[in-house]
Order: C-alpha cells, then structure tokens, then sequence
C-alpha cells in the first residue's frame, strides 16, 4: 500500500491484509499497532506511519500488548523483491546479523557495511542492527511465554549480547520486564512444553505461526506427504489430522519441528488478529525441539518458508483471477501456497535425484542417500533418525550402491563439490538470477532443475518452469499459451502450482517423471510414461 489514505482507509477499517506491510503508531501514547488493532481509532493527526517493526521502535514506540504487531506474518513484497533491500530483508529474517554481525551480512550482499545501513535505512527507516534488535526482541517473547528457560537463558538464547541489552530492549519495545512480559501468558499454559527426556541440553517449544488466511492447508501436506524422506521427515496421522514431522540443521546443531495440520486457526493466537472485516491473520502450531535454543529464530524462519506463509493470497488471487483460465482454478483453491524449501542445498539434492524418474522413485532414492550418508540423532524420535546428508559429505561420498545411472550420480556430485566449495550459493539472500547461471554451469543441471531450486529453495514467487511436460499438458487443457502469461506477474509460480495441482481437468495432471531435465547434458527432454498420479 503506497498512498497515505490508503493506510489511513485500511487502519479505519482494521483490514488484516495489512499487517506486516506497514504498522501505524499513536503519538499520544507512544505505542505501535497493527491495522487491524481492535482498539479504539485515534484521530488522523496522532497518527504516524512505519514501514517496519524495527523503524516505529527507533522512533521510540512500543509494541501494543493487545495486538501483539511483533508477531504478525512477514511482508510479502521481500519475497518479490531481488534488490539488495530485499535480500538484505531475507536474510535478516533467517538471523545471519546474529551470527555473522552486520559485516557477515553486508558482505554476502556485496555492499559495505555503511553502504547497507544508507539502502535499509532509506527504504524501511531503521538499519541491520535495528532490524535485527526487533526480531531478538520477538524471539525473546516467544522464549519466555513458550518454554520454562531462565531469563537469563532467554536473554543469550534470543541473541542478545548481554543481560543488560536484554532488559532494556524488552522494556523498550514491549513496556514491561521480562518478569511481567512472561506472566501476560499471551500463549496458554498448555503451550509451555517439558523437554518430554530428551536431555537438559534440548529446548521444546510450541509457537504459533501467523498467517494472512486463506490457507490451502490439505494441498501443503499433501504435498509433503508425497515426499516425505524415511529417516529425516515423516507424516503421521490421518487427512486432516496429520502431523508433518522433519529434522533441521541448524548453526549450532539441530532440531525436530513436528506441524499439526489440525491445528490450522483462522484468526486470533499469538499472530493476534480480529478485523473487523473478516481477514484476521491466522496461525499454525509449530512444535520445535532445539538442541541450542539459539537457533529458535532460524528453525521458525525454515518453517515458515517451507508452509509459504509469508505469502498474500489476496494480491496473488486479485491478480491470478484477472486471467480467465485460471480463475476456476483460483477460486477452487483459495489460499494456495507455493510450498518452499527448509534447506536450499536439500532442495536442490533431491531435485537431481529425481530427474528423469517418477516421484515414488525420487523418493526412494532420497530415503537411500539419508539413511547412507546423513548424520543420524543421537536417539531416534519417532521415524526421525538421521539429518539430510551435507554437500561437503556428498561430494566425496561413494554414491555408487544408489541403483541410479552413472551420469546422475556425476552430476550429484558435481552439484555437491560447486555447493561446497562456493561455486554455487543457494541461501535466502543469493541473487537469484546469479544463483540460476551458476547452477546451469554445472553439468547435468537443465532449465527445469534450475527453475524448481529458484522456486522453490529461493523463494521467488514469478517462476514458470515451461519446460515441465505435465505443465505444458495442464495448460494445453486450458487453453493457456505459456509464452504469453506476463498477466500472471508477480506470481507465476503460484499459477504454476495451481496448473500442477488441479491439472487440465481438475484432478491433477498424470505426471511423466519427477524432474525432466536430462542428466547427460542438461537439456529439458519430454518425460517417460510412468502410470504415475502425482502433484509436484
């Protein structure tokens, strides 16, 4: 929303579709809110605009206690958006400024660190530091309502240099101590959760994950349920009350996080919520166990880019409904995600894996290469026994007993050996359109393998991967010339998705190999006759 009245015209009407895209503070109390805030409407003049948490907090506001705009879903436009701004966002968002400094992060980005400050600062009002402060100060909440850790294990676990930085920033942004901000309970007591024996050395943890509703939640775990690898993810459950279970690798060791899909909330939990117009934001239950509750911001970073709920589905359905074939399809599936990646070299590991066999065999394949060459736990939990093997382990593994043919194994470990040494990058805040020539340098890597990793590990929400043979056969059935759907930017890859999901005829397209780049020479080749029914 770019124009002054707008903001005004969205806060009067407390229009949920806003928030995370700009917040809005009082002057004559000194606190900020989200548009959809349930509490009484100032008067124009007392109120100011932010484009950020981070910037209404340098400005000296603080965060309301009644709706909560710290825990509001992540703004859209920073998935949209390759500029360094957006980047720069991306990674914040996944905690790098924690564990690198503003250096680390300026130097991915290829500024300098004043040079990055001015670009941030300009755009969204507050620099990395300021940035990164806002998202300790959200964790530290979250640690301290969610888990039975000392204030002074929540102060060094949310990245905060010292006890003292801690308590001034959470009386800074939240009004109120760390004794007081954990006994408001904004999350019931039933979500506070014991380490169930894992150890003292492990952090359990439920958070609510926000979402902008609608949520395509049945589509997202069918999706996973199809490509859960034995050993490092797992689906249990029946429909509608599954439960998506996977390891993480995270900096400083690693984590199970177990999502519910019953557990789906329109509206209210800790993502806050109640416009008045019906769109209230709503959550997810996430349970994550931490073996360093450090890590909390990057695990929950991880999830919400695999489930996509970062996305806005009303601008990707006004702009996707304007297209007549597609708008069946749009409205059968209101709210569906592009679901993403938790680890982008994962990602484009399994995408190799499967070019040129079906999904059931992709999946196999996968099984293998966790149970030879990843990391297992220290105990099984459940079905969860190993984490996905590294790139630097691949790339000097001995790929032989797979059962897939030569040249594939080649180019699994050409993929490995270019992601370890740096060739490749893959991560959040990669220039995509670099990332996308250095994969398709590597040989083996096709146009298809590289759009899927661009899609799907990076994030970019304007992918069409035309050389996908079962796209083509949706698209053919309806009419859709694929050379021509400028109509469909910014959001191609979700018109991908829906063309993939519900298919020339609404049941889904017979799909002809999981990932049809050639592994010889990575050229896009139609795909071999499988019988197979899948969705990618």
């Amino acid at each position: 929303m770019t124009t002054e009245q707008g903001r005004f015209d969205a806060v009067a009407s407390r229009d949920a579709r806003f928030d995370g895209t700009f917040y809005f503070a009082v002057t004559t109390t000194g606190i900020y809110c989200r548009p959809s805030c349930p509490a009484v409407r100032p008067r124009p003049e007392h109120i100011r605009f932010f484009p950020t948490a981070a910037a209404a907090h340098r400005a000296g506001f603080r965060a309301c206690r009644r709706c909560r705009p710290d825990t509001v879903p992540g703004c859209a436009q920073w998935n949209v958006r390759a500029d360094v701004v957006g980047r720069a966002m991306r990674l914040i968002g996944d905690g790098v400024v924690d564990r690198e400094g503003v250096g680390g992060l300026a130097a991915r980005l290829g500024y300098s660190s004043r040079q990055l400050h001015r670009h941030l600062t300009a755009e969204v009002g507050a620099g990395p530091l300021a940035l990164a402060r806002a998202q300790r100060a959200h964790a530290a909440r979250l640690l301290l309502q969610t888990s039975e850790l000392s204030a002074t294990d929540v102060a060094f676990a949310a990245g905060f240099a010292s006890v003292r930085q801690f308590n001034d920033t959470i009386r800074m942004v939240y009004a109120a101590t760390p004794r007081e901000l954990r006994d408001t309970r904004a999350v019931p007591r039933e979500g506070r959760q014991p380490d169930h024996g894992e150890g003292p050395e492990r952090t359990g943890l439920v958070v609510r994950l926000g979402y902008r509703p609608p949520l395509a939640i049945g589509d997202l775990f069918d999706h996973l349920d199809r490509r859960a690898l034995a050993g490092a993810e797992e689906i249990v459950g029946e429909p509608g009350r599954r439960r998506y279970r996977r390891t993480l690798r995270l900096a400083r060791g690693h984590a199970i996080a177990e999502v519910d899909e019953s557990s789906v909330d329109a509206g209210g939990g800790d993502a806050g919520g109640g416009g008045a117009n019906g769109t209230a934001n709503g959550t997810l239950r996430c349970r994550l166990v931490l073996s360093d509750p450090r890590d909390l911001t990057a695990a929950v970073a991880r999830v919400r880019r695999l489930f996509d709920l970062d996305a806005d589905p009303h601008a990707v359905a006004e702009r996707l409904r304007a297209v007549p074939a597609l708008a069946p399809l749009v409205a059968a599936r209101p709210g569906l995600r592009t679901p993403g990646a938790v680890d982008p070299h994962e990602l484009a590991v399994r995408a190799v894996l499967g070019q040129q066999v079906s999904l059931a065999a992709a999946r196999r394949l996968g099984a293998a290469l966790v149970a030879a060459h990843g990391e297992p736990l220290a105990a099984a939990d459940g079905g969860l026994t190993h984490l996905f093997p590294e790139v630097a382990v691949l790339a000097d593994a001995d790929l032989s007993a797979l059962g897939m043919p030569g040249a594939r194994r080649d180019t699994l470990r050409r993929l490995s050996v270019a992601l370890a040494d740096g060739r490749v990058t893959l991560d959040v805040g990669v220039d995509r359109d670099t990332a996308d020539r250095a994969l398709r340098a590597v040989r083996g890597i096709g146009p298809w393998t590289a759009a899927y990793v661009r899609m799907r590990a990076l994030g970019d929400p304007d992918v069409l991967p035309v050389g996908d043979a079962a796209l083509r056969v949706a698209a053919r059935g309806r009419g859709i010339d694929l050379r021509d759907t400028s109509g469909w930017s910014p959001w191609r890859s979700y018109g991908t998705q829906h063309l993939w999901t519900g298919g020339a005829g609404g049941r889904g397209p017979r799909v002809v190999a999981a990932y049809p780049d050639s592994t010889r020479d990575g050229d896009p080749v139609p795909g071999h006759g499988t019988g197979e029914e899948t969705v990618r």
